[in-house]
């Protein structure tokens, strides 16, 4: 078993919405990722995938990308991103997600690794930060806890913790309570995504007060998903 991570897919199957907008290298972007996927992932590894899945603002809708994610070889694990409006209810997205799991307030433990997570938002230190900004901020946090309390107890013999979060989790280049916390219960990595761009991110994963940071936006990946060290 390996695992992958990749993020910020931005699917529109319902009703597409052509991503060339966002830049050329956007063209034919998922098919990429597919061959990507399908070249370097078997049944068996395992596929973070941390936001921002699709532009649908209907559960109904965001089932048709739903379903070409999960017709892809490797076990996912979902995170909910800020574009992902049709997240609702929980047990309606489980419903729909099929053979995936969706993390939420919560972790799953899968052949010996233990993964959890939660959105995140802007941070503090962040231009025009207002008091909604905040208040969402410190409920992410507290949601981000409760996952890693649940994802400690999954990790009773000592496996390795993997967190998901869709917003990056640093202040600038410093650290945040964000890291604190996942430093607190000893997280073996993070995935990221949120962040867009034309060149193909270079060290990555970024260490960090003894946990890697992976970047895991696809245009930022090159439309390839990235191999999460965990051992």
């Amino acid at each position: 078993m390996r695992v992958f991570a990749i993020s910020d897919l931005h699917l529109s199957g319902a009703d597409p919405k052509p991503m060339e907008i966002f830049g050329e290298h956007w063209q034919n972007y998922f098919e990429n990722i597919e061959n990507a996927w399908r070249q370097s992932i078997s049944g068996d590894d395992i596929v973070l995938i941390a936001g921002d899945i699709s532009w649908a603002m209907r559960l109904e809708d965001a089932a048709v990308d739903l379903a070409r994610i999960n017709a892809l070889p490797g076990r996912k694990v979902l995170l909910k991103g800020n574009h992902d409006y049709w997240w609702g209810a929980l047990t309606r997205v489980r419903s729909v997600a099929g053979d995936m799991h969706v993390i939420q307030n919560d972790a799953v433990k899968i052949d010996g690794a233990v993964f959890c997570g939660s959105r995140g938002w802007l941070m503090p230190g962040s231009k025009d930060f207002s008091a909604a900004d905040r208040k969402i901020f410190n409920r992410e946090l507290l949601r981000l806890e409760m996952s890693l309390k649940c994802a400690a107890k999954l990790a009773e013999n000592g496996e390795p913790i993997v967190v998901l979060t869709h917003f990056p989790p640093f202040d600038g280049e410093e650290g945040s309570m964000v890291t604190e916390l996942i430093s607190a219960y000893g997280a073996r990595a993070v995935v990221y995504g949120h962040i867009h761009g034309r060149e193909v991110v270079r060290n990555n994963p970024r260490r960090f007060d003894g946990t890697d940071y992976y970047i895991t936006s696809c245009d930022l990946l090159g439309f390839s998903p990235i191999e999460i060290k965990i051992d």
